[in-house]
């Protein structure tokens, strides 16, 4: 992404799905193309915004405070409020989102520029221990949260916590979810750091334009969840949904007893030894990503772990919906655009312990789970496009199971350091969330993992959270320790030479099966010992 936006500064369009597809800079120089004046190419980002599945799936309920995200990090000594009000305001002219108001119904209405005072987002909290900087900061974005009104157009405060002319305190820069997601998060800070420098140095801020608004976006959704070939999709996904799911937990959710208020969250730490060969070298010998390495041996946990014989388990896989389309450049534009969709993980003939042994069948396993992750309908995004933005498919697969799992890959982040410089993430809750209280729970089971990436390699820290109503802490903890030794094993099998290996989605322009992959690797490796 910041590659692409480089690009654009410098009079060359492509986009971030380029740079992973055509990996060299040459082939990616032979896509990219030459614009007299980026400028010329935004549209306009103010007015209403339709709402996309996101928003729509969110219903009136996500317009609350308290729904948010946030990051913390070290504030450089010489700031001062007057910078920070000449920062903030940078941001908010130059991301569209930040200046949104919540409507009655799913959408948004983003107002002029200039038309938000920053100087009333920032509040300025003195702490002079320095032991005490990392915790009166996550109070403080807490707080912030919570004083958000999406209605009244607030949708981001921003809180300085002051330790003094010759010391790094903190800032925490707090947006409500309705108006960000992770990857908002890699344009913002970057440029909120800008922009206060420049008036550090007493000049205008002068930050990389946006390519495509979000308000664009939206509204290409709105019209694709019409098109032909989207609505083609629905038999596909409504065969995927059909007959539901074994249950899991003692109950069916209650939105009016199932609420955020009732979740309970469980951590746990992948040892770094199979961390490093999780995150690193199982999902380039499988040639997959490592959310795919995480969702093979989540599902795995979860059918082991559950009550009776059967072999699949339905989950909602949430993704960064930042699709590429032609025209489209997502590079620099800050929203919600997650996306999910149902996932049927089938694991009939899996040797599920010995996965956990670390034996060929956790290759299999994760070689599974890969094919039917990549066997979803189109990009994944037209289970949304039916489901909420097209009134004649929507009631259909409104009336099918949904599924009982969800799961979300959060990424890759720095590791906040034990004494974080100016602008570098700090403190355990560095990346931070809330949910309003009375918002209704999802999932039966949400899964969730983050990877940090510090001095001693990857940090890999898996999350499991449920309503305490239907599923009990012992029950949870149980299949937190199942998924870890399934991580573990498959850790192990990597080690094996023979580990790893392509799969049909490998070659998507050939009509292969698994037996005649495996037959042609097995001829490759032959000639080429």
């Amino acid at each position: 992404m910041q590659l692409a936006a480089r690009g654009t500064r410098r009079g060359l369009v492509f986009g971030a799905q380029d740079v992973f597809e055509h990996e060299t800079p040459a082939a990616i120089a032979a896509v990219a193309q030459p614009v007299a004046d980026a400028e010329a190419a935004r549209d306009a980002d103010t007015g209403p915004v339709p709402p996309t599945p996101a928003l729509a799936a969110s219903g009136t309920a996500a317009a609350r405070p308290g729904f948010a995200q946030w990051m913390i990090v070290g504030a450089p000594p010489a700031l001062d409020d007057r910078t920070l009000a000449a920062g903030l305001g940078s941001l908010l002219d130059t991301h569209a989102m930040l200046r949104a108001r919540a409507t009655d119904g799913p959408g948004l209405v983003v107002g002029e520029r200039g038309g938000v005072d920053p100087a009333t987002l920032i509040s300025v909290l003195r702490v002079t221990e320095p032991g005490e900087l990392d915790e009166a900061a996550e109070r403080a974005a807490r707080a912030a949260a919570g004083r958000l009104d999406p209605a009244a157009g607030v949708m981001v405060r921003l809180v300085w916590v002051d330790a003094g002319p010759e010391r790094t305190g903190r800032l925490a820069l707090v947006v409500h979810h309705l108006v960000v997601d992770g990857v908002s998060w890699r344009i913002l800070l970057p440029d909120l750091r800008a922009a206060c420098e420049a008036a550090v140095a007493g000049r205008t801020a002068r930050l990389d334009p946006v390519g495509t608004s979000f308000r664009r976006w939206a509204e290409l959704l709105e019209s694709e969840a019409r098109h032909e070939e989207r609505v083609a999709e629905l038999d596909r996904w409504r065969e995927l949904l059909d007959g539901g799911d074994a249950p899991i937990g003692g109950r069916a959710l209650d939105p009016a007893r199932d609420t955020a208020a009732t979740l309970e969250r469980h951590l746990w730490t992948v040892p770094a030894p199979q961390a490093r060969v999780i995150v690193g070298r199982t999902p380039g010998v499988f040639h997959c990503g490592v959310h795919e390495v995480l969702l093979a041996t989540l599902a795995a946990a979860v059918i082991a772990w559950r009550p009776g014989t059967e072999h699949d388990v339905l989950v909602d896989v949430e993704g960064h919906g930042r699709e590429p389309r032609d025209g489209v450049d997502l590079s620099r534009t800050v929203g919600w655009f997650t996306r999910v969709h149902p996932v049927r993980i089938d694991l009939t003939g899996i040797d599920v312990a010995g996965a956990s042994a670390g034996g060929p069948a956790a290759g299999a396993l994760l070689k599974a789970v890969k094919e039917q992750v990549r066997a979803v309908p189109g990009d994944g995004l037209g289970h949304g496009l039916l489901r909420h933005l097209n009134p004649g498919t929507a009631p259909v697969l409104a009336g099918l199971p949904a599924p009982q799992v969800g799961f979300n890959y959060l990424g890759r982040f720095p590791a906040p350091a034990a004494e974080p410089a100016a602008w570098q993430p700090a403190g355990p809750s560095a990346l931070g969330g809330s949910t309003h209280p009375d918002m209704p729970v999802k999932h039966v089971l949400g899964a969730g993992a983050v990877i940090r990436d510090g001095a001693e390699g990857p940090e890999l820290t898996l999350l499991l959270s449920h309503p305490s109503g239907p599923l009990d802490t012992a029950s949870a903890k149980r299949l937190g320790r199942i998924w870890l030794r399934l991580l573990d094993g498959l850790a192990a099998h990597t080690a094996d030479p023979s580990a790893g290996g392509h799969t049909a989605s490998d070659f998507p322009l050939l009509d292969l099966d698994q037996d005649e992959v495996d037959e042609l690797e097995a001829e490759f490796a032959d000639e080429h010992p």
